[in-house]
């Protein structure tokens, strides 16, 4: 049983459901970023997710897009975020990257998936690799433990939610909304039936993202979902306070207010 496993099995037995927020890597900088996680899972954040900066993010909004240029722009790269886990191990919750699949297929994926192991990295999200081609990549996740983590969309017929299901480890990332990630007012109306549409084709945990901006959003979500995924808001939140040195409290200060959320 992985951590992140371990995680959900935790909170389930209160019936809570997973704070899992998403910063980009080296975002404004690397220290930065690792002071974030730290400050983070003191706030309550139950697995946090870390973005790998890539130049062609596909299925980012114009807000993280931001933030993996000027991650790019500061000579981020894969090794110095793997580092930045390796350092993080003390914080105590799983760690996640999320990343295109080009920079794995360049560091190689047998190399890429011992190097997680190696910095304790828990679980990978690869959101342009679908499951149909994914066999190489997870044969080499599963032989070094690390969980890979599928995306569903709102769009996705109970066939292919069994495919994901069945390639799937950790959890399956449900995608609220078609098109790119950024803060929406409002959520879909049909979400609850959706996810409980998931859940009747696996028996994988469901964490919902895409979208979810403010607590009041998250504590609705986490009546009918195992996790909710906080990521445009906050990076939102780190552009805005880029030369406030109250940027790492006041991102502390929300992701408390999520947890708050969550578990009151």
């Amino acid at each position: 049983m992985s951590r992140i496993d371990r995680t959900f099995d935790k909170l389930n037995e209160k019936g809570h459901s997973a704070l899992i927020p998403f910063i980009m890597a080296g975002d404004p900088d690397i220290k930065t970023t690792e002071t974030l996680v730290f400050k983070m899972a003191e706030a309550g954040a139950d697995i946090i997710e870390l973005g790998i900066p890539f130049s062609d993010p596909l299925a980012d909004g114009p807000t993280i897009q931001s933030a993996s240029q000027r991650a790019l722009q500061n000579g981020v790269n894969l090794k110095d975020i793997l580092s930045l886990v390796e350092r993080s191990k003390g914080v105590g919750i799983p760690l996640v990257l999320m990343t295109y699949f080009n920079p794995v297929f360049r560091y190689g994926l047998r190399d890429f998936a011992e190097a997680c192991h190696r910095s304790g990295v828990d679980g990978v999200i690869v959101p342009d690799l679908p499951p149909e081609e994914a066999g190489p990549w997870v044969q080499e996740a599963r032989r070094t433990g690390l969980d890979t983590i599928f995306l569903i969309a709102p769009t996705s017929p109970p066939g292919r939610i069994r495919l994901v299901s069945r390639f799937s480890r950790g959890f399956i990332y449900y995608v609220s909304v078609t098109g790119v990630t950024g803060t929406r007012e409002k959520l879909p109306e049909e979400l609850m039936l959706a996810v409980k549409a998931v859940k009747e084709q696996s028996k994988k945990r469901v964490a919902v993202g895409f979208g979810i901006s403010t607590p009041e959003q998250a504590k609705r979500i986490s009546l009918f979902a195992d996790g909710v995924i906080i990521g445009s808001a906050i990076v939102k939140m780190i552009e805005e306070n880029l030369k406030n040195p109250e940027m790492i409290s006041k991102v502390q200060d929300f992701i408390y207010s999520f947890a708050k959320a969550l578990k009151s």
